[in-house]
């Protein structure tokens, strides 16, 4: 299976829930236009949907988006993605690997509720180097992996 952009979310304003839109613009100053988290240093976040199942529980309903982050992949294998890694998306852009984890905060209510969260082992952040559009089910391919 090839990899895919399985969806795309983004919010306004940062501690929003994000919203699943159909495409997005990513912009080299801006990360992904309309997304609060755009005009930091971490410009756009992934998460692989196959970690969704990995925090199955009773009382939780995990949606794309529910861990901020900005792209959900489908089929890309998020263990060759290193620091320093290019990715394309669609047509013509083009991520790097800026950060691999991160601390998960105080007031995530998936931790809360099931004792552990993915974002902090398998949230992946980059930063635009090419502009473009992406949309919902365009490919994504690993151009170049450093290491």
């Amino acid at each position: 299976m090839s990899a895919i952009v399985y969806r795309l979310s983004i919010s306004a304003q940062k501690g929003q829930r994000k919203t699943n839109v159909p495409s997005a613009q990513l912009d080299k100053k801006l990360g992904i236009i309309g997304d609060a988290h755009g005009t930091t240093e971490r410009q756009v976040s992934l998460l692989p949907l196959e970690s969704f199942s990995k925090l199955e529980h009773p009382d939780l309903v995990i949606s794309p988006g529910d861990f901020a982050e900005n792209i959900t992949t489908e089929g890309l294998d998020f263990d060759l993605l290193k620091m320093g890694t290019v990715i394309r998306l669609g047509d013509d852009a083009r991520l790097q690997v800026i950060q691999i984890g991160k601390e998960c905060h105080e007031d995530c209510i998936i931790r809360q509720k099931v004792g552990d969260c993915i974002m902090p082992r398998e949230g992946v952040f980059a930063r635009v180097i090419t502009p473009g559009e992406i949309q919902v089910g365009d490919p994504i391919e690993i151009e170049k992996s450093e290491g």
